[in-house]
């Protein structure tokens, strides 16, 4: 029996395109063939409306499921658009941080949440909240990789060493299968110097853990969650929709060969 690959996709700075990448890589995934999973982790539930689902009609949510008030099959929604399927977060998740708190094994609610679903899929994709929060270390400690998505500029790298350390961290404590699965180059522009500097730096530290795939600047990327649908199929044309469908294939192709070694 079959267990799904589980990604968490982390970066504590925001507007990276975070979101963005999980929805078009699950609609992306979906388009090849994978049975995949996206759990919105992030109170803004911005990846829930990005796939088309209203968030604030949805009645059970991934703060249900964490504090253990809903079975995952009560929240799982599907996507339409998208041909996914759905953990839907909203507004509620924010007090989800604190209700947490003294609550036993809280950094591990999600993963034991996921566990009962593992064989029905081939990706469980986590879009994580722009912060190093409980939230955040609960998509990290059900996750067997985290991808990282971050631009290509100078504060970028900074955080991105804050990123490491808490993956080494919960890999130390909590987790210790927890691996960097690729980072990924978002809202590139070939023209920017500094793009291309930062890009370099990423290379030749991180290696073949960067994914080739490079996702530029494209208006399409940024219109498509207003129509409610990932832009891999609102507008598969779009060269944002094409860099996603890229890098699903890209994902696929590493899982059929040797995965990088852990950082």
């Amino acid at each position: 029996m079959s267990v799904a690959r589980v990604f968490a996709v982390a970066n504590q700075k925001g507007g990276v395109g975070k979101t963005t990448t999980t929805v078009n890589l699950a609609a992306g995934l979906t388009q090849a063939g994978q049975r995949v999973l996206l759990v919105d982790l992030d109170p803004q539930g911005n990846a829930t409306m990005g796939s088309g689902i209203d968030k604030r009609n949805a009645v059970h949510t991934v703060y249900h499921l964490l504090l253990g008030l809903s079975e995952l099959a009560t929240v799982r929604l599907r996507s339409e658009s998208g041909g996914y399927d759905l953990l839907p977060a909203n507004r509620e998740l924010a007090g989800a941080e604190v209700e947490l708190v003294g609550i036993e094994r809280r950094e591990s609610r999600l993963k034991e949440a996921l566990a009962s679903a593992s064989a029905d899929y081939d990706y469980i994709l986590i879009d994580c909240p722009p912060s190093l929060s409980l939230l955040t270390i609960n998509g990290l400690v059900a996750a067997d990789a985290v991808l990282i998505p971050m631009q290509c500029e100078y504060y970028a790298l900074e955080g991105l060493s804050d990123l490491v350390g808490t993956i080494k961290r919960v890999r130390a404590h909590l987790n210790p299968r927890l691996e960097i699965a690729g980072l990924l180059r978002t809202m590139y522009d070939p023209r920017n110097t500094l793009s291309l500097e930062v890009s370099q730096q990423l290379e030749s530290h991180f290696g073949d853990k960067v994914y080739q795939t490079l996702v530029p600047r494209n208006v399409r990327l940024a219109e498509a969650p207003s129509y409610g649908a990932p832009a891999v199929v609102w507008d598969k044309t779009s060269k944002g929709a094409q860099a996603y469908i890229a890098l699903a294939e890209e994902i696929l192709a590493r899982s059929k060969g040797a995965l990088p070694a852990a950082a």
